[in-house]
């Protein structure tokens, strides 16, 4: 393919952008279409040079994982993704992998989130995404490496991760987590990511291998939970997922009981923000 045509690609997809689909005020008129090479630099993670010379051809082939930056921040879509991973002159990442890439539809739901807590894992758990009160009520989940960010590898390797959850439940959670596993290595197939999580499991954890061992099979599914913060108090949520088809990720989002104190909870963690971050959280 020609030379400059991963930078048209680049230019045309932030022009095709609003400020709004990335949940960015517009903040007035705009001189140009789509958002400014800024505010994508700003969602990538890159420096505003890096990405100008990217879009001008300017500055070689870029890594696989900023590849992966660049297509969440301009919210591709699969088929976009891999198109942008061919320009570069990659194979298309495998179904699962990670990379940075989060499904443009829930990222929109995500942005669109502001009264609970939500946020957006994929297939294995590893969180990918949060709102910004899910980061006041667990912490951030998305800066540390891969497997740090995964909920089940924390839940049965790190036992602060379970402090929010009232002991009573944890059993459950458990075992849910492990069903839910078993079920996304079983879409998976042979696949060295989940197979590779799986083994570490067992061997860290005798209460992962005890439950693996029972073989339950069953997707993570809408849960009602209590969460013991220990600034907000006891928080009765409704856990929900909402998946998608085409990647698999879902949109976890802590939906207040009806009738509770919960969403004035939420209130409360909205206006702490970072001070209410603390020690580390489960994720779900």
């Amino acid at each position: 393919m020609a030379r400059n045509e991963l930078g048209d690609f680049l230019r045309s997809r932030r022009e095709a952008l609003r400020p709004s689909d990335v949940g960015i005020p517009s903040g007035g008129r705009r001189r140009t279409p789509g958002l400014r090479r800024e505010e994508v630099a700003l969602l990538a993670n890159l420096s505003v040079d890096y990405y100008e010379r990217l879009e001008q051809s300017r500055a070689g082939t870029p890594s696989e994982a900023l590849l992966g930056g660049l297509a969440r921040a301009l919210r591709l879509s699969v088929e976009e993704r891999d198109y942008l991973y061919r320009l570069a002159g990659y194979a298309t990442p495998a179904a699962g992998a990670v990379t940075g890439y989060v499904d443009p539809a829930l990222l929109f739901l995500l942005d669109a989130l502001a009264e609970v807590p939500a946020q957006v894992i994929d297939d294995l758990t590893t969180v990918l995404a949060q709102n910004g009160l899910s980061r006041a009520l667990l912490g951030p989940w998305t800066a540390g490496e891969a497997r740090s960010n995964n909920v089940t590898w924390r839940w049965f390797t790190d036992p602060p991760s379970r402090a929010l959850n009232a002991l009573d439940e944890h059993e459950t959670i458990g075992r849910g987590y492990v069903a839910d596993l078993r079920a996304a290595a079983a879409r998976r197939g042979p696949d060295p990511e989940a197979e590779r999580l799986v083994a570490d499991l067992q061997a860290a954890s005798p209460e992962f291998a005890g439950y693996w061992s029972e073989m339950r099979v069953a997707p993570l599914h809408s849960t009602r939970k209590l969460i013991l913060h220990p600034q907000a108090g006891h928080l009765d949520v409704q856990c929900d997922f909402v998946r998608s088809e085409s990647t698999g990720q879902r949109l976890v989002i802590f939906r207040p009981q009806p009738g509770s104190h919960t969403a004035d909870s939420f209130e409360f963690l909205r206006a702490l923000g970072d001070q209410s971050y603390g020690q580390r959280y489960v994720a779900d």
